[in-house]
């Protein structure tokens, strides 16, 4: 639970990390000059955002599981 529970942390952060950084990328570097804000905010909403999540929730259920070598009983 405590995996999961870091992992959704990390979704969370990853979303609007990359949502934020990916609408100002987007913003500076398209050339679309009809509709650029309607790109930006669907894009990053859309596209860029659950892609930041889900590597967010990757990193964060694989990390948030670890313990460390000190915890584990020996045999």
């Amino acid at each position: 639970m405590k995996r999961f529970g870091i992992g959704f942390l990390g979704a969370v952060g990853g979303y609007l990390i990359v949502a934020f950084v990916g609408y100002f990328m987007i913003d500076w570097f398209s050339s679309n000059t009809y509709d650029r804000s309607v790109e930006t905010a669907m894009t990053s909403a859309f596209v860029l955002g659950p892609l930041g999540a889900l590597v967010g929730f990757v990193a964060g259920f694989v990390l948030g599981g670890r313990a460390s070598g000190s915890t584990r009983a020996k045999a």
